[in-house]
C-alpha cells in the first residue's frame, strides 16, 4: 500500500504501529513505524553523561525524565503530523548503550549510580576474569563492574540481589520483568551461541572465584533472564504505561519485544544479522560488528569482544569508547568564533561546509594528527583520555586537511583494532554504516571504507540508527511468520526495495589512511605518557 496519511492514520488507530526507544550517549530517540517499518514519527530528548571525580554517570531521575521526554516528543509529532493523540502501539520496545552497572537491591533500590560503558575503572578485574575464562573480557562489560566491586570491597555488595544494563532497567520499569535480549546479555557476561544463554562453564568458575572473597550469593540469581529476538519479553503494564506518558493517554497490554543493546539495533537497522555481514556504528563511541560462521580460534584477542546477534549467533565487536565527541567540540569552537566576529553561523551547515572540504583535502590529511581521546581508549592502551592534536613543522595546516583529520582519527582507534580480526581472517561480504558522522553524503563513508579496506553501504534509514531497529525488533515480534527467521524478515520485509549508496575504497585514500594510521600510533605514545 502507498504511504499515505489515511493509511498511517488507519495503523495508529488499530494499533498496528510498533514503536522504538533506544538510550543513545547524547540522545534518547523514540520511532514510531507503520504496519510496514516505514517511520512514521519521531521524538528526542538531549542528555549528556557527567563524571562525578570517579565514574562517567547519568543520574537515575535522568533515565526516566529521558524515557518520559523522547516519549513526549514523539507524542506531539503524531499529534502535529496527524492531529491525532497517540494512544496505543501494537508493540513497542527498549534499547540502549550496552555494558555498565546497575545493581539493585531486594526492594529494586539502585545501590550505586550508573556507571556507564565509558568507564575503565575495571582493569584488575577485566584482566583476573580474561586469564580466568580464558576468554577475553572487556573493562565496559557488567561482569568486569560487578567483580571489581567485589575485588574492592564495595559496602553495596553483599546487597545485591540483581544487576542489569540500561535497557533492562528501563525494560523492567515499563513491564516489570527482568530480562534482557541474548545480543544485549553478552555484554554483561559470555553467552554461550550453542544454548543462547550465559556460559555454563564460565558461570561456575566466576561463581568459586567471588566465594573466595566472601560473597555469598550466585551470579545466575542476579543477572537478567535471556530471551532471542521473537520473543515476547512482557506486556506494558498500567504503571509503565503512566510513567512512559505522565499524561495519561497510553494504554497499557501492549506486548514488548526482548530488550536490546545498541549493537544488536544497529544490526537489525543495517540487515546486518547474517553471517558475514558487518556493520560500523559512529557516535559519541563506534564499534564494528561481524557476524562469524564460526567461533573464532582465538577467544582472547584484546582487541576483539566476542557478542552475540539479537538471536544468538557469534559476532565479532571492536569497540572504541571515542569517535565523534572532539569533533563535536571543535564545531562549536568554530560556532562561537563565527558568533565573535558578529556572524552565527549554524552549526548543520558548519559539519556540512567541513566535512565537504575534507574530501579535497592530501590523503593523508598533510601531516596533521590529533587523538581524539575524550575519555579511556582500551583498543590503544589509554587509561585517561587527553584529546592531543599534533603537527609536524612542514605539516600543511589547512581547514581541509584539518577536518580530514578530525574524521580520519574519529576512526583511528576502530582502524587499528580491526586489523586483529583481519589477522584472524575474518571475511566480510557487506559493511553497512549508520549513525550522525554519515549524515553528510560521501565523506565519513568513503574514509570509513579507506580505513577499514572494504566497500561501505549507508541505506537510506541510517539517520533513524537504533530506536528505528528496535522497533523493527518489536515488529519482528508481532508480525514474523511461524518459522521465519529474523535474517529473512529483514530481507524480505524490511529492506526489500530500499536504496542505499555503496562506496568501494579508493585505493589512494587506503593509502592515504595506512601512512595517517601509522602516525595516529606514533602519536598515541604521547597520549599514554600524559
Amino acid at each position: 500500500m502507498a504511504l499515505t496519511t489515511d493509511r498511517i492514520l488507519h495503523d495508529i488507530e488499530e494499533a498496528k504501529t510498533t514503536l522504538g526507544i533506544e538510550y543513545g550517549s547524547t540522545r534518547i530517540k523514540a520511532v514510531l513505524d507503520d504496519s510496514e517499518n516505514n517511520p512514521i514519527a519521531v521524538g528526542t530528548f538531549d542528555w549528556e553523561n557527567t563524571f562525578d571525580g570517579t565514574y562517567w554517570t547519568y543520574g537515575q531521575d535522568e533515565l526516566v525524565a529521558g524515557i518520559q521526554g523522547a516519549y513526549a516528543s514523539l507524542k506531539a509529532d503524531v499529534e502535529k503530523r496527524y492531529g491525532v493523540t497517540l494512544r496505543h502501539v501494537g508493540a513497542m520496545g527498549v534499547s540502549a548503550m550496552m555494558h555498565g552497572y546497575l545493581p539493585f537491591d531486594a526492594d529494586d533500590t539502585l545501590l550505586v549510580p550508573f556507571r556507564t560503558w565509558r568507564n575503565t575503572t575495571t582493569t584488575v578485574a577485566a584482566r583476573e576474569l580474561t586469564e580466568l575464562f580464558a576468554f577475553h573480557i572487556p573493562e565496559r562489560w557488567s561482569v568486569s563492574h560487578i567483580y571489581q566491586a567485589v575485588i574492592d570491597g564495595e559496602e553495596h555488595v553483599s546487597r545485591i540481589a540483581s544487576f542489569t544494563t540500561l535497557a533492562g532497567y528501563a525494560h523492567r520499569l515499563l513491564t516489570g520483568e527482568n530480562c534482557l535480549s541474548v545480543g544485549d546479555a553478552s555484554g554483561m557476561f559470555p553467552i554461550d551461541s550453542t544454548t543462547k544463554d550465559y556460559d555454563r562453564a564460565m558461570i561456575e568458575k566466576f561463581d568459586a572465584r567471588v566465594a573466595e572473597h566472601g560473597v555469598a550469593w550466585k551470579v545466575e540469581d542476579l543477572l537478567p533472564h535471556v530471551l532471542v529476538a521473537g520473543e515476547c519479553a512482557g506486556h506494558l503494564t498500567a504503571d509503565g504505561a503512566r510513567l512512559l506518558d505522565p499524561a495519561g493517554d497510553l494504554e497499557s497490554g501492549c506486548p514488548l519485544c526482548p530488550p536490546e543493546g545498541d549493537a544488536g539495533t544497529g544490526m537489525i537497522a543495517t540487515n546486518s544479522v547474517a553471517q558475514r555481514t558487518g556493520n560500523v556504528s559512529a557516535g559519541t563511541s563506534v564499534f564494528s560488528m561481524v557476524v562469524l560462521e564460526h567461533a573464532l580460534a582465538d577467544a582472547m584477542v584484546p582487541e576483539i569482544d566476542l557478542v552475540t546477534t539479537p538471536v544468538g549467533d557469534p559476532v565479532a565487536m571492536v569497540h572504541c569508547n571515542n569517535c565523534t565527541s572532539d569533533i563535536n567540540d571543535w564545531v562549536d569552537l568554530l560556532a562561537d568564533y563565527s558568533k565573535a566576529m558578529g556572524q552565527p553561523v549554524d552549526k548543520g551547515a558548519i559539519y556540512t561546509t567541513l566535512f565537504n572540504e575534507a574530501l579535497g583535502a592530501d590523503k593523508d590529511a598533510g601531516g596533521l594528527v590529533s587523538i581524539p581521546f575524550v575519555s579511556g581508549e582500551t583498543v590503544m592502551g589509554v587509561q585517561t583520555g587527553h584529546p592531543l592534536f599534533v603537527r609536524g613543522q612542514n605539516a600543511r595546516f589547512t581547514i581541509a586537511n584539518f577536518m580530514r583529520m578530525n574524521i580520519m582519527s574519529a576512526f583511528g582507534a576502530l582502524a587499528v583494532g580491526n586489523e586483529s580480526l583481519r589477522k584472524e581472517g575474518v571475511r566480510i561480504d557487506k559493511l553497512y554504516g549508520h549513525g550522525g558522522i554519515f549524515k553528510t553524503p560521501k565523506v565519513a563513508q568513503s574514509l570509513l571504507a579507506a580505513a577499514l579496506d572494504a566497500p561501505v553501504t549507508v541505506m537510506e534509514t541510517a539517520g533513524e540508527g537504533g530506536a528505528w531497529g528496535q522497533a523493527v525488533a518489536a515488529s519482528y515480534m508481532l508480525n514474523r511468520d511461524e518459522g521465519e527467521s529474523l535474517a529473512d524478515y529483514l530481507n524480505d520485509k524490511v529492506f526489500s526495495g530500499m536504496s542505499g549508496m555503496t562506496i568501494e575504497p579508493d585505493p589512494a585514500d587506503v593509502a592515504g589512511f595506512k601512512t595517517y594510521v601509522e602516525r595516529f600510533k606514533h602519536a598515541n605514545a604521547a597520549e599514554l605518557a600524559l
